[in-house]
């Protein structure tokens, strides 16, 4: 494990970005923020009238491990974890998926029980069962006090590496309801642990190495220490000896023949940052990130040698050997599969592909077009919000920082590799059309009117003729201060958010010959923008939400804000209410009925680090990125998630409301004695009591349900603006209820 290694390097100070700079400051930044921020947090999810709908939660790879048995390999994949068929080494097959609710950090399987243990970060410990590897099945999830980063299982326990709370000892003899029976507050930060006997070896950052006497598991105790010159990631222990990945320190050896006094008896100062080991026939096998693989001769544990390696793609997180075989967890590269049956030689034969960090989402005739980084466009059915699933993607040359989706084609900023795009008139086989090359990095991008609006980093904003997908040709550009991240159009203005140089309004009536109008430097970094009638809202960095009245765009001014507690890096809006990606602190909703004084009333805090958000009927789709796709709804004021079953009819008042495009209607059934699925009903008319649409004419158990409403009749056309009634009635065995409600639709 080796989650807050950017915090070596990583200025927290906003950067001047140069033209021809390669590394991706917005990733190192978030990742710095999270590892400064995460001991305050623990396991679970913390949230405020919002609730998890689904997720497809896959991107980097932090954790690996293996059935030996039955030729699996389980490969996290961030929140998610890939069910991998390796009987062919050299063409990984996936089996299934499992989708977990945090980051999966650390893996550990039971070969005869079946079991595989997730360290699920904020997720704590989650227990599956592998007994039918097409079909997985979650046993049961544990919260633990810290963030789970690592897990081992021994004689009926998991003992958990929970960050800032220490070593967790958790009975899991029945694997349906673990029960934590024990712990130890280590003093460092404890990433990983091995149990050998009856001690349990943590791997505690900058306090090395920790031995706890676990034969009482009720109540373990510190019996010995060393205190490692790097910064412990991992242990592997094998007879006599403690192998830590120590970080820039390397492999260190330690002789653990007397737990109460380890002694160091040898070290290996491999070329990179050693964040994992396992050691497997005379030969520790060290991820070293950036460095790859190292293959270190360990038969004299007081002289280690490195006998060979293998160069990674990208940095090698984990790894696990079986057989002839390291399995490498290799963050976005993959997990790759090196033969090492010639220790001094080892070679690649196999890799499965995993995707990368979701920076962006767009959401659109019922598919999620999600921005993934190195893995380029990926392309989600959303058709069933609680169960996405991948039906197709395209990798484009770079990095896809955004998306926006127009018809049949997705257009996609792709960092230096400009606009790309793809045509998904067949969304299981994207494929791309045609490209511009910005001259800048393409990091935002928004479609309207036959053009592409390009925020391309220092180059500024670029206009790109779209109107010939096959042939994009640069018509206008207008070169902004500052370095441009996003771009929205409305009507005859983009507004730009430029970073420390704020939000630009430029006058794009002669694409030909944009001018700038107007400008706002906003406090912070303008990372976002969303206009909304008369008022831009600015996702400001560390500055929150900005709320800037553009009604004059030669003159804007600021009317309100609210300083949201994590970076604001993604804003949309519908309706009444401002959903923020922010960050660290997940998904924010901000009342800006009053735009001079905006309030939060529900938050989700989501596993990664919410970047961007796209509303869609009554679902905020979330680009989390390790985490993935996260799909979350709000349920508006005083309306908290519903543990049991109603006891009456209830029609909740929809939101957005007013609304312009489509508004999300909730309803409760009660249980009704004697039926078991009432007659239901839930209709829209106009004001003069004539039927528009019949949204649900079925029978339904008690719940909790919800519909959209597009503002449409039975035979698909659009309504006129005004004000319409819904009615939500029920019938069964005599009883006649009903509950109505006014819906309110504007241009």
């Amino acid at each position: 494990m080796w989650i807050v290694l950017a915090l070596l390097s990583v200025n927290l100070t906003q950067p001047i970005f140069m033209a021809n700079e390669q590394i991706e400051w917005i990733a190192e930044h978030r990742f710095a923020w999270e590892a400064l921020t995460a001991t305050h947090f623990k396991a679970g999810f913390d949230s405020l009238n919002v609730r998890f709908v689904g997720n497809w939660p896959f991107g980097p790879s932090w954790a690996v491990c293996v059935d030996s048995t039955r030729n699996l390999v389980f490969v996290g994949s961030g929140g998610g974890i890939y069910v991998l068929d390796v009987s062919q080494v050299s063409n990984p097959v996936r089996v299934s998926e499992i989708r977990t609710r945090g980051i999966v950090y650390g893996l550990h399987y039971d070969n005869t029980t079946q079991m595989l243990y997730v360290a699920d970060g904020q997720g704590g410990l989650e227990i599956w069962s592998i007994e039918e590897p097409p079909a997985p099945v979650r046993v049961s999830h544990h919260y633990t006090p810290g963030y789970a980063c690592g897990v081992y299982v021994s004689g009926g326990y998991a003992y958990v590496a929970a960050w800032d709370a220490g070593l967790r000892v958790i009975d899991i003899s029945d694997p349906s309801n673990p029960v934590e029976v024990g712990y130890y507050d280590t003093p460092g930060t404890a990433w990983d642990v091995y149990v050998s006997g009856c001690y349990a070896y943590v791997a505690d950052g900058d306090a090395g190495l920790r031995v706890i006497d676990v034969s009482d598991p009720s109540n373990p105790e510190e019996v010995g220490y060393y205190d490692t010159p790097g910064t412990a990631w991992d242990v592997y222990v094998s007879g006599c000896y403690a192998y830590i990945a120590d970080g820039d320190a390397g492999l260190r050896v330690i002789d653990v023949s007397n737990p109460s006094n380890p002694e160091e008896v040898g070290y290996y100062d491999t070329p990179g940052c050693a964040c994992d080991v396992y050691v497997s026939g005379g030969y520790a096998y060290v991820a070293d990130d950036w460095r790859g693989l190292r293959v270190i001769d360990v038969s004299d544990p007081g002289n280690p040698e490195e006998v060979g390696y293998h160069y990674t793609p990208d940095s090698a997180l984990d790894v696990y050997v079986s057989g002839d075989y390291a399995y490498v967890a290799a963050w976005d590269d993959d997990l790759r599969i090196i033969d090492v049956s010639d220790p001094s030689n080892p070679e690649e034969v196999g890799y499965y592909d995993t995707p990368d960090s979701a920076l962006d989402v767009y959401v659109s005739e019922g598919y999620a077009y999600v921005a993934a980084g190195d893995a380029g466009l990926r392309v989600i059915d959303v058709s069933d919000p609680e169960n996405p699933e991948e039906v197709g993607f395209y990798d484009t040359p770079v990095l896809a920082f955004d998306v926006h989706a127009s018809g049949d084609y997705a257009y996609v900023a792709d960092d230096w590799a400009g606009l790309r795009i793809i045509d998904v008139s067949d969304p299981s086989n994207p494929e791309e059309v045609g490209h511009y090359y910005t001259p800048g990095e393409a990091r935002g991008v928004y479609v309207l009117g036959g053009y592409a609006y390009v925020a391309a980093g220092l180059a500024g904003l670029r206009i790109i003729d779209v109107s010939d997908p096959q042939n994009p040709v640069e018509v206008g550009y207008y070169d902004t201060p500052g370095y441009v991240l996003d771009v929205y159009v409305s009507e005859d203005y983009a507004y730009v958010a430029a970073s420390g140089a704020g939000l630009r309004i430029i006058d794009i009536s002669d694409s030909s010959n944009p001018e700038e109008v107007g400008y706002y430097d906003t406090p912070g970094y303008a990372c976002d923008v969303y206009v909304s009638g008369n008022y831009a809202y600015v996702a400001d960095e560390d500055a929150g939400l900005r709320v800037i009245d553009i009604s004059d765009p030669s003159n804007p001014e600021e009317v309100g804000y609210y300083d949201t507690p994590g970076f604001a890096c993604g804003v949309y809006v519908s309706g009444y209410y401002a959903y923020v990606a922010d960050d660290w602190k997940g998904l924010r909703v901000i009342d800006i009925s009053d735009p001079g004084n905006p309030e939060e009333v529900g938050y989700y805090d989501t596993p990664g680090l919410a970047y961007g958000v796209y509303l869609s009927g009554c679902y905020a789709y979330v680009a989390d990125d390790w985490a993935g796709l996260q799909i979350y709804q709000f349920y508006g004021m005083g309306i908290a998630e519903m543990s049991t079953l109603p006891d009456k009819l209830v029609l909740y008042h929809s939101w957005p409301n007013p609304f312009t495009s489509g508004t999300c209607i909730r309803f409760a059934i009660p249980q009704v004695d004697g039926c078991d699925k009432p007659h239901v009903t839930l209709s829209i008319y106009d004001i003069t009591g004539r039927l528009i649409r019949t949204l649900v004419d079925d029978v339904l158990s008690a719940g909790y349900y919800s519909v959209e409403w597009h503002a449409d009749n039975d035979v698909g056309q659009k309504v006129a603006q005004g004000i319409y009634l819904c009615e939500l009635k029920l019938q069964a065995r005599g009883l006649h209820t009903r509950c109505t409600s006014k819906l309110i639709h504007i241009r």
